[in-house]
């Protein structure tokens, strides 16, 4: 890989506008905006709909952070639209600073908030949540990591919303398996821990984290044999290349992977990482057809995909299958 492809780093200019790599639509007459900005499949129609309105309100009612809003997530309309969010607990300021995420960085963020757990499981039953997702920021703040909170978010939804599935997105939790436990013990449907990026990649795009700890804790909860699905997503368009994302694609699959989500980059502000490549869609299916072929259960990829994005959907497709 050339020095060029690493040199990520957003630079301080005037223009307004992010810089982007060439529009690969430019000139071919397919209704693409225009040469350097965005090609036709990463734009999307904006929902509409009373519900949209109607699930801002209730976490407000419930003071409560989703990750749709702190990480200005591209899907987040649509989300909101079908009454559906992705929880965002222990605060909403993370101990990582991360090149590609735009949650708040602290290094001593506020204590958890003790009602959280409550007010979680009240929101998720007055969306009528057939399927709960919960993630989490980095709390190396925290002696377990944070993991007793996640434990007691899910022990509130079960205990107001019986019958409800639950997909947790957590931290690598230091790589400490005592703090996984506490997790695992509450027996999630499904564990995320997202690997991000590739190998080579990966110290340039994430914060402490590394890529062999994360499949370590991927390998370590599907060696549990708990019945919980292990989930992990990668990102593209950061100048990895497709051989090293194959590459990331096994490692997952040796791992234990039963679920590999796989979506587009877009930068969410000034300060963080540039978008390097434009991936087209031919390219994602080449990525979904290789994980498939080398035997991941469900692989789910495209341009607006998210870890969380259409959870429930893919939580029956995966268990369909078993």
């Amino acid at each position: 890989m050339t020095e060029e492809l690493f040199n990520i780093l957003p630079q301080v200019k005037k223009s307004k506008l992010n810089k982007l790599p060439e529009n690969p639509e430019a000139g071919c007459g397919s209704g693409a905006v225009s040469k350097g900005r965005f090609p036709s499949w990463l734009h999307r129609k904006l929902p509409s709909g009373g519900s949209l309105s109607k699930t801002g309100a209730l976490l407000e009612k419930f003071r409560l952070n989703t990750v749709c809003e702190e990480a200005k997530c591209p899907n987040r309309l649509e989300c909101y639209s079908k009454k559906t969010a992705t929880f965002l607990a222990l605060g909403k300021e993370c101990t990582r600073n991360c090149g590609f995420c735009d949650i708040d960085f602290s290094k001593e963020p506020r204590a958890p908030e003790k009602d959280e757990p409550e007010r979680i499981a009240l929101s998720a039953l007055e969306l009528g949540l057939k399927h709960v997702v919960i993630t989490m920021v980095a709390r190396d703040d925290l002696p377990d990591g944070g993991a007793s909170h996640i434990a007691a978010i899910i022990r509130e939804i079960r205990e107001k919303s019986e019958g409800t599935t639950i997909e947790v997105l957590t931290s690598d939790f230091s790589g400490n398996f005592e703090s996984l436990d506490i997790v695992l013990k509450e027996r999630p449907e499904i564990f995320n821990h997202n690997i991000e990026t590739t190998r080579e990649m990966t110290p340039r795009v994430r914060h402490k984290a590394t890529y062999d700890r994360t499949l370590k804790v991927l390998e370590y909860v599907k060696a549990q044999s708990l019945g919980t699905f292990v989930k992990s997503g990668i990102m593209v368009g950061l100048g990895e290349t497709a051989t090293d994302v194959k590459e990331t694609i096994s490692d997952l699959q040796k791992a234990g992977c039963d679920i590999v989500t796989i979506g587009h980059y877009l930068q969410a502000g000034p300060r963080k990482l540039m978008v390097k490549s434009f991936v087209t869609p031919e390219q994602f299916k080449e990525y979904e057809d290789f994980g498939y072929a080398i035997g991941i259960k469900h692989m789910y990829c495209g341009p607006f995909v998210r870890s969380s994005y259409n959870a429930h959907e893919i939580q029956k497709i995966v268990t369909s299958k078993t």
